[in-house]
């Protein structure tokens, strides 16, 4: 019983590295894929896919059954959440990324987390502790020294709107996830339902604002991170959730994403790193652990 245990304990950690791994490339992705199309095109290419890749694992472990059956309710809720995640949500992030570097707009979306502990209080009922007005003080001054590349005595700002749709796609993200937590469904056949969902009107924001004439380059970033994004390595991360026996110690391998991001940012976009974005993603990814800390010990023990 102990080896099976610490056996699903190593196949869940390595699950989740695998995860992070991924999910460190998206933004180099979004930023190579930015080259050769608008963000409404590849936002419908990565919409696509994910529809397929979601149905894909959805026939492979069998859990289509699931869905004649669910409620209308729930029905309804996954629908209302896709035109959240992803439209809303990545209409506005994709935006973000090609007003911005990928190096100041991928720290900025990482504080969805505070945003989500912030808004808990008045749609949730929860209480805003001291820590998360600490850790909101500290993140958010990480924002500041990204956003102005270190030059607080100007504190200029390359794209102010850029940095303004960073942080909206964070209360779009947040309150996607207090949304999906009244949902019952299984999680990838909810995920499949709000994709799907959101496609028709990915499509016709495209056809409105931009037009279906793709380079293959284009089709092929999209459908990368319609993959692994979007699709996949949610199910990766799902599995990795599952099987450990701490839920704390697969939670912990996030905070390495945005810093094996900048490697990948620096060495695949070539995009020199300023050195306030290291210091500034320190502090932020410092406050979101740190207000998480206490949750994480409970898990642990």
């Amino acid at each position: 019983m102990l080896a099976t245990r610490e056996a699903n304990d190593r196949r869940a950690v390595l699950f989740g590295l695998a995860t992070v791994l991924t999910w460190s490339t998206v933004a180099t992705a979004f930023k190579l894929g930015l080259r050769h199309m608008d963000h409404i095109q590849l936002l419908l290419v990565a919409n696509l896919v994910s529809v397929l890749a979601l149905g894909l694992v959805m026939l492979v472990q069998g859990s289509w059954r699931s869905l004649p059956a669910a409620p209308r309710r729930q029905v309804l809720l996954a629908v209302g959440l896709g035109l959240l995640n992803p439209f809303a949500y990545y209409l506005i992030l994709l935006k973000a990324y090609d007003l911005l570097p990928a190096q100041v707009a991928q720290p900025l979306n990482y504080t969805w987390a505070l945003t989500l502990a912030w808004l808990s209080v008045p749609l949730l009922g929860q209480k805003l502790r001291l820590r998360d007005a600490v850790a909101g003080l500290v993140c958010y001054s990480g924002v500041v020294i990204i956003a102005t590349r270190g030059d607080l005595a100007s504190f200029r700002v390359d794209s102010p709107l850029g940095v303004g749709l960073a942080l909206v796609s964070t209360v779009i993200w947040a309150l996607y996830w207090i949304g999906n937590r009244r949902s019952g469904l299984e999680p990838v056949a909810g995920l499949f339902l709000g994709f799907a969902a959101a496609l028709p009107f990915t499509l016709a924001v495209t056809l409105l604002f931009s037009d279906l004439r793709i380079a293959p380059a284009g089709w092929l970033a999209g459908a990368y991170v319609g993959c692994f994004e979007m699709g996949f390595t949610f199910v990766l991360w799902l599995t990795a959730m599952k099987l450990t026996s701490s839920t704390a110690r697969v939670a912990n391998l996030i905070f390495l994403s945005p810093f094996l991001s900048l490697v990948f940012i620096r060495f695949v976009l070539d995009e020199a790193i300023a050195p306030a974005t290291p210091l500034g993603l320190v502090l932020i990814v410092g406050g979101l652990w740190w207000q998480g800390r206490r949750e994480r010990v409970k898990q642990a023990s």
